[in-house]
């Protein structure tokens, strides 16, 4: 039985209220007068939520932990099954707790989950997300030396605001003023991408399925045309402007990744891929030129697997979730004309041409 929206909407606001206060972050205090802080070699990463996007945001604090502390292993507080394809190649991540996506129908794998996470002591316990209230209590409930639950500094919010907007990168720079609050006024080190880590296996698998699709003597543009809710572009968008995409980059294939529904706003106009497999389908995004598509998991996926992305955005905030790096960009249609859109796309691939 699904639960009204309504409901939903309030048991959130009563969880988030009931648990906005809980904990207390603590940090290493370096003293003389003290000992030594904890030498950091078991670090846990908190983010239960099941969704693609949510899952692939947090690999840049994930190697942000490899950077900091290189020999240190990583354990991952998650939900559903996509964290283990997300990092699969992260050799530094060891053990992945998986809460099941539907609690109630899997009770006893629900339970024994939570027994898991506490079964273990860490150096370091990280919040990923501070309003979360799962979280929040996954993170009180976890046995650690250090915990921080992802709250960040008042008196530095309104400048870190302007220097690091974006979701991932604003919860790297948010720990990194944390762990040692002076980082925000020091020359910061690059910050980590989003990344799948594909191997060089999987592109070459990805490159073969490519060419069953498209012909091999040209680029491709790779399109997805769907997203969840208000964040979907309508057939009535999509059709007029894919047509329009042949005409101005009469040069380049394209094809079209289709979602789970298995559905196409462009009416399957152009060669499909359909695959239950992200890595797989990341593999061949890999080999195209560009992606093209809405706010949503598959977007994030496209700019893991590091192919320049262009993300479309008419309802949530691009400056928080667009794609970033490899030439990225957010396209706000709500003020960004179709014309511009075009043209800043082929501003961009003459960049990764040169």
């Amino acid at each position: 039985m699904k639960i009204p929206p309504s409901i939903q909407h309030w048991r959130k606001k009563i969880t988030q209220a009931l648990t906005g206060r809980l904990g207390q972050s603590r940090r290493p205090i370096h003293n003389p007068t003290n000992c030594s802080p904890t030498p950091i070699h078991r670090i846990l990463i908190i983010r239960p939520n099941h969704r693609l996007g949510n899952t692939l945001l947090i690999t840049p604090i994930v190697a942000e932990m490899q950077q900091l502390f290189p020999t240190a292993t990583v354990d991952l507080f998650v939900k559903g099954g996509i964290a283990s394809e997300v990092f699969r190649e992260y050799p530094q991540v060891d053990r992945i707790m998986a809460l099941p996506k539907k609690h109630f129908k899997a009770l006893g794998t629900y339970l024994w989950t939570w027994i898991r996470l506490r079964m273990r002591s860490y150096d370091l316990v990280i919040n990923s997300v501070s309003h979360s209230s799962s979280g929040r209590l996954a993170t009180a409930w976890a046995r650690g030396t250090y915990k921080w639950y992802g709250d960040r500094n008042d008196s530095l919010q309104a400048l870190r605001t302007q220097l690091i907007p974006h979701m991932a990168h604003g919860l790297v720079m948010d720990f990194r003023t944390f762990w040692t609050p002076q980082t925000l006024f020091m020359t910061p080190r690059p910050l980590p991408l989003m990344d799948l880590k594909l191997s060089a296996a999987e592109k070459a698998v990805g490159k073969a399925i490519l060419s069953t699709l498209v012909p091999t003597g040209r680029k491709t543009i790779a399109l997805f045309t769907f997203a969840t809710g208000a964040k979907c572009y309508p057939p009535e968008w999509w059709i007029p402007f894919y047509q329009r995409l042949q005409t101005e980059f009469p040069e380049y294939n394209f094809i079209e990744i289709l979602p789970a529904e298995n559905v196409s706003q462009i009416d399957f106009a152009a060669p499909t891929l359909y695959s239950k497999s992200i890595r797989e389908m990341a593999a061949v995004i890999a080999n195209c030129s560009l992606f093209l598509g809405a706010d949503s998991g598959v977007m994030h996926l496209a700019s893991a697997a590091l192919t320049p992305t262009v993300g479309l955005f008419q309802v949530t905030d691009p400056a928080l979730y667009g794609p970033y790096g490899n030439h990225s960009f957010a396209a706000d249609t709500r003020v960004m004309t179709t014309a511009s859109l075009l043209e800043q796309m082929r501003q961009t691939l003459l960049l990764i041409e040169r």
